[in-house]
């Protein structure tokens, strides 16, 4: 049976992925959206159908005929607009990073368990071709004990893809909350604790804003435009990680080494392979694999699937509450740091 799916947020993700794969997914009737730009909903809606449309997500919840809904909205508003779904026994997939603080975030893996729904969130690096491979090669063992790692995404901000430009909600504090860390930290973050297979116990970050500006003033925007963080495991694997949206005239960095016992495990460094191993006995691997996503490049993310088949098969998807959770634990313990100079210890949920 089709799942009746919502859509709250018609911006560039919700044009560029959740939409689109909504549409283009055969167990999935896209049967509203919502935008409180409400013209944008209906020039959107008018290429899938023309769904029913609405300016406030509270009337779109009311309606019966609804099962699923995609919280695709400025961060501020995610937890309230997911715990609402809730409330109204709908399943929900939110993007990243899932809340603004840990309250939050533990509200809405609560309201999710009350209403016996699926939480997904939008961690979507995990399920890019290349990650998977490099989970596959890690978990085999064969390049041994991990030893160190950096990882790096940068691109050149969101003013270059945002249907807002410079004037975007990713820009303005009161409605992002936080800047390059909760766009494309939270993704690294996750994306290493799900190659690595463990937590991590320890970081330190300098956060800054270095060079976007408030198109109207002139100022420097009210959230960090680069981060560089270091981390720790629990067993003691270090590491470092790199994001900026100040990369420009450069293509988008979306990239990992991890230094192993037996080799180096390249992910994003090749252009003609997504993941290349480098032995240390002199040998080498090459994957030839399907490409990251960027924003300029859109691939089918997966997430569309694994949530419609948590939805109908009752099973836990692989980016729960939980996991969401864990990755925005280690973003706001390096924005932590930051304002401290001090390491800060990542708080076990």
């Amino acid at each position: 049976m089709a799942v009746k799916l919502g859509v709250i947020g018609c911006g560039a993700i919700g044009q560029r992925r959740h939409i689109p794969e909504a549409a283009q997914h055969p167990d999935v009737q896209l049967v509203a959206l919502c935008d409180v730009n409400e013209e944008r909903a209906h020039t959107v809606g008018q290429q899938y159908g023309n769904p029913a449309v609405f300016k406030d997500y509270k009337k779109m919840l009311e309606w019966a005929d609804l099962d699923a809904v995609v919280v695709g909205t400025p961060n501020k508003y995610h937890a309230e607009q997911t715990i609402a779904a809730f409330n109204a026994k709908k399943h929900v997939l939110v993007e990243k990073p899932m809340a603004g603080t840990r309250e939050d975030a533990k509200a809405m893996i609560a309201a999710a368990k009350k209403a016996k729904k699926v939480l997904m969130v939008g961690q979507n690096q995990r399920l890019m071709a290349p990650h998977v491979k490099a989970k596959e090669i890690m978990a085999s063992g064969r390049l041994g004990r991990v030893l160190t790692f950096e990882t790096t995404f940068k691109h050149a901000g969101p003013d270059g893809w945002s249907v807002d430009g410079a004037a975007s909600w990713f820009f303005k504090k009161p409605e992002a909350i936080m800047g390059v860390c909760g766009d494309l930290g939270v993704h690294k973050a996750d994306l290493m604790r799900y190659l690595l297979g463990e937590e991590f116990s320890e970081v330190t970050g300098f956060v800054s804003t270095r060079d976007k500006k408030d198109p109207k003033t002139g100022k420097p925007i009210s959230v960090d435009d680069n981060a560089f963080i270091s981390m720790k495991t629990r067993s003691g694997i270090l590491g470092t990680m790199t994001i900026s949206w100040t990369n420009y005239g450069s293509f988008e960095d979306n990239s990992t080494r991890i230094y192993c016992e037996k080799g180096v495990l390249l992910i994003g460094w090749d252009p003609n392979f997504g993941v290349v191993v480098n032995y240390r006995d002199g040998s080498r691997e090459y994957h030839k694999l399907g490409a990251v996503a960027t924003n300029t490049r859109q691939e089918n993310s997966g997430m569309m699937n694994m949530f419609i088949d948590a939805i109908q098969t009752g099973k836990q998807p692989l980016i729960d509450g939980d996991e969401g959770y864990k990755s925005l634990e280690v973003i706001l313990a390096a924005m932590e740091s930051a304002a401290s100079g001090k390491v800060v210890r990542v708080l076990a949920k």
